[in-house]
């Protein structure tokens, strides 16, 4: 099911309110379009406790949103997202998704597109390409590997149990995706979020999203598609990971290696826990 979001902070037919004053006083109204996925009928479900074929379903449907929202001119890029969760923001339980469509590429994929850049024209390989069989070799932060994706705890990782889902084959978005690949997908999505939930025998929180090649019309072959997860809980159901103090101000630090976390969650996929 999928339906707009009417109450979202991006619609196309907003009044024009840019606002420039010299140099240093620069502001522009965004543009897009909002939607809502509903993943299931049933709102007692999490993704972790949703079928392989359910949650190929929902992918199946990223496909088809991405493939009408950034076939029109005026949308430079799709975020696909989901939160789950209160302590996420989450105020529906039912499980579900969203999909932001923008006139401009927003910050942090912006951000990505220019070391992937560096990297493609250095190399004519994706940086991920190269990272995620560096992280097959090691062994080290690999979660879940299937044949056509993986699960790892990035060696990068700030959030204490952040992790990322990669397609071994280079593919800049989701409609490149074969029906294989779609379906191996769906079991890292599941297996990863039952991972979660066993961890602290809890419905484990998180902002999880889609980052995908911008959509403005320009060629992007350093791109390679990949999913972030950020959980925010630290050390049990009831601690929460709070960035303050020194990770505002200056940077973030780790609670605990991605090695650890990695460790921690291995093993836990196999039977969803019991309350």
């Amino acid at each position: 099911f999928v339906f707009n979001n009417d109450f979202a902070a991006l619609r196309m037919d907003g009044p024009d309110i840019d606002y420039t004053d010299g140099d240093l006083f620069v502001a522009k109204r965004e543009k897009g379009i909002c939607r809502v996925i509903c993943f299931s009928e049933r709102h007692d479900l999490t993704v972790a406790e949703m079928s392989v074929d359910a949650i190929r379903g929902v992918i199946d449907v990223w496909q088809e949103q991405f493939k009408d929202l950034s076939s029109r001119k005026e949308i430079s890029y799709v975020q696909i997202f989901e939160n789950k969760g209160a302590v996420m923001g989450c105020s529906n339980p039912h499980p579900h998704g969203q999909v932001w469509a923008q006139t401009s590429v927003p910050l942090d994929p912006a951000k990505e597109s220019v070391e992937f850049k560096k990297y493609y024209n250095r190399l004519g390989k994706t940086l991920l390409e190269d990272y995620l069989a560096q992280e097959l070799e090691k062994k080290e932060r690999i979660l879940i590997e299937n044949e056509h994706f993986v699960a790892l705890i990035p060696f990068w990782a700030c959030w204490p149990f952040e992790s990322m889902i990669i397609p071994k084959r280079a593919v800049q978005n989701v409609l490149e995706l074969s029906k294989e690949e779609k379906d191996a997908f769906a079991a890292v999505y599941k297996e990863l979020t039952v991972m979660y939930d066993n961890l602290f025998e809890t419905s484990f929180p998180y902002s999880a999203g889609l980052h995908q090649a911008p959509t403005d019309g320009n060629d992007y072959p350093e791109w390679h598609l990949h999913m972030h997860f950020y959980p925010p809980l630290l050390r049990s159901s009831k601690v929460k990971k709070f960035m303050v103090g020194y990770e505002m101000l200056a940077e973030s630090q780790r609670d605990i290696t991605p090695e650890w976390s990695a460790q921690k969650l291995r093993g836990l996929s196999k039977t969803h826990y019991k309350l």
